[in-house]
Formats: structure tokens, sequence, C-alpha cells
């Protein structure tokens, strides 16, 4: 019996498995999407991060640190900045999806700084229309953050910064039921951010930089009293990077950066085949068991902590379950910037693979960021062959030196 069971673990995609007299039957499928709620908070809003992988913890500092790493602001050389970006979604499609964001940031003094920032993810026009004698009902799901952060240095080289942020998403869709309503909660966002001082090299100088940050910490939500509750996209991100330092005109930062959700993996689902048939009962009187994996059904809190030991293939899936990012930033004069990056995400969890180029130009107090994506996957990007857009206006530039 045993011997069965094992060859048709590695030659079915359905296991049938005798216990305690029952029949249980589940499907080995390998795999496991993480899927949440308010998934667009995980999209780069800033071209800079967008052409360099997605990537941010651990990057210089600029306006758009609130997304990424918001303890930078405080090194930051500019007193402070207000930053805008537009990102299309979905452009090869329609033309009315959109990613908004702008940013603001002030930094204190020597030692502090605060940021606050709004996001809005658009997801167009959906007309309704019942019969050719109706009026058509226009639909506008979308859904939103406002956030709030604030920075302290605690020595001359780390800060830490802590960020609330209000999230509401409008994706119900109106047909004519009074229960229909939008869904929001809030979460929390913990960072950190080290940058040495400058030391020389035979032939360069160099700084290091190391950044964490834990991301959309907060509790589940709902779109009505008796629907599914959805975990927020809670994510670790750490990295690290170094600046090659030539001269004073040229300057090439280097960065890499993982990132893991703090969500519980969907576990290995099963039924007790009561009657034999091979099939699950439709009026539910065949109950729906965990075969492998752990319950999902938790606390945002024990959901964080659970995520990295609940994949039904251990080990091994949990490290499929990490991405990661390599990025690289020449800069000339601080004025110009040539960009690129690649991220990875496992077949297994997501296939999320592309490429991404991108400059930056800065005239006066005004600094202008573009990007492209280029898909390496299997699986098409919404933001393939996309060009992202951000505006930074510094204000008080050179009020803080801190190299």
């Amino acid at each position: 019996m045993k011997n069965g069971i094992l060859l048709l673990m590695a030659f079915a995609f359905v296991l049938k498995i005798n216990a305690q007299g029952e029949t249980i039957i589940f499907d080995n499928q390998e795999r496991r999407v993480i899927t949440t709620g308010v998934p667009f908070v995980l999209i780069a809003p800033d071209a800079r991060a967008a052409s360099m992988g997605d990537m941010g913890v651990a990057t210089s500092v600029d306006a758009f640190s609130q997304q990424w790493n918001s303890s930078k602001y405080v090194f930051s050389e500019t007193k402070s900045g207000l930053a805008v970006s537009y990102t299309p979604y979905l452009s090869k499609l329609v033309n009315d999806i959109f990613l908004g964001n702008v940013t603001y940031f002030n930094r204190l003094d020597e030692r502090s700084a605060f940021a606050a920032s709004f996001k809005y993810f658009s997801l167009g026009d959906i007309e309704f229309v019942q019969d050719e004698f109706s009026q058509a009902l226009i639909q506008r799901p979308n859904e939103l953050t406002i956030d709030a952060s604030y920075a302290l240095r605690l020595t001359d080289q780390f800060a830490m910064s802590v960020a609330m942020r209000y999230l509401r998403s409008d994706l119900k869709l109106d047909t004519g039921n009074n229960d229909t309503a939008a869904a929001s909660t809030f979460g929390v966002d913990i960072s950190g951010f080290y940058q040495s001082e400058e030391e020389a090299y035979n032939d360069f100088n160099g700084r290091w930089r190391m950044g964490f940050a834990i991301q959309n910490i907060g509790p589940k939500f709902k779109y009505d009293e008796g629907g599914q509750e959805n975990f927020q996209p809670t994510i670790l991100r750490l990295g690290t990077g170094f600046d090659f330092i030539f001269d004073d005109y040229n300057k090439i930062a280097v960065t890499a950066e993982v990132g893991k959700l703090l969500v519980p993996t969907p576990p290995v689902y099963g039924f007790v085949d009561e009657d034999g048939n091979g099939t699950q009962a439709t009026d539910g009187s065949e109950p729906t068991i965990i075969v492998k994996g752990k319950d999902p059904d938790v606390s945002f809190l024990t959901g964080m902590f659970q995520s990295f030991g609940d994949a039904p293939n251990g080990f091994s899936e949990e490290l499929k379950e990490f991405t990661w990012s390599l990025g690289a930033e020449y800069l000339y004069q601080d004025s110009f910037a040539f960009r690129a990056g690649y991220f990875n995400e496992s077949e297994d969890k997501g296939a999320r693979k592309f490429l991404a180029l991108g400059a930056g130009f800065k005239y006066n107090v005004v600094n202008i960021d573009l990007s492209y994506l280029f898909s390496a996957s299997k699986v098409q990007s919404p933001l393939e062959n996309t060009l992202r857009f951000s505006l930074t206006f510094n204000i008080g530039a050179g009020t803080y030196n801190e190299f």
C-alpha cells in the first residue's frame, strides 16, 4: 500500500490515500502563489526605484524614500522636497488604469525628519448596461493610501523610522446591493538605514549602505460582514550597497536587495471522499481538510511569524518565496544618472522576472527620472514596455553636508 502511494505521489497530480478507513483526495499542485489584498502598494511608484529592479531599501536617499525606507531622510543634504510620479498600468490594453503618487519630506534638523505621501491606484471606468433601454452605470474602482513617517538618527551612521498608513480599497462594484462598501484598514512600517563614512581605497573612495524595512504590518480587512478576510501585503526587505566614488564627477552605486512576503503560504487542501466517487460533494457534506502545510486562517501577527515555516514542501519552498533584485546607478556630477536593474521571482511563486533601464536629469532644483521595463518571464508583466515618469522639486538643496 505504501509503495503504491509513493508511486502515485511521484506520477499523479491527484493522490488517494487511506486514512482511518476513509479516502482522502488532494491536489498535489506545486505552484502556490501567495495572494493578498491591496497588492498595488507593492508596485514601485517612482522611476528611479523601478529602473533598478524595484528596489529602494538600501539605495541612497531621494524624495521617494517614503515608499521604501523612510529612515533614509535624515541623510538628505536637501532640507525638503516634493515629488510626484505617474505609472501607466496595463497600458497595452487600456489607457485609464494608472498609479499616481505624491510625496513630501522635510528634514527638521541634524537628527530627525518627517514625510507624508499619498498614493492612488485607479482601475479606470467600468460600464454596466442592463439592456438597450437602460442608462449605462459607470463605476470607477480605486485604491489609495495616506501615510506619514518620522525618522530619527540614532548615531552618525544609523537611523530608524516608523510610518503609519491608512489604506482604503473601493473595489466592490455597486450593482444595486445595499451592502456595497469600501474596505479600509491601517498599517505600520518599521525601517532602518546605515550609511558609512567615505573611506579611501587603492584607486577610489567608497561608502557602504545597508537597510531593512518591514512594511504594511496591520490587521486583515474584508469588504462586507460575510466576506473573506484579506491579509495586507506585509513584506520584509533587506538590502546592501556600495558606492564607488572615483572622483568629484563620477560615481557608481551598486545595490542588492531581497524581499519576502510575511503572509501565510496557501496549504495543500484535500477532502474526505465518503462516497468513494472521487469528487467532493457540492452540498459541503464531505469536509475540506489541510493535507500539507498550516492553517492560513490566523491573525496577521501569527501569520507574519508562521510565514517563515509554513510552506507545504518545507525549507526548499520557503526559499522560493524570496525575491531578489540587483541594481546599478552611474552618476555624473550628480546631474545625470544612468540606471539598470534586474528583478527575479520564482516560477512557482508568481514568475515575475524583468530587466529595467532608466535615466535621471537634474536641472537647478528639479529632478526628472524615467524608467522602462522589459519582461524576462513567460508571464507577461502588466508594466512591460511602459515608460514611467517621476518629478522631484528640491527645496533648500545643500542645507546639510553629509559627506
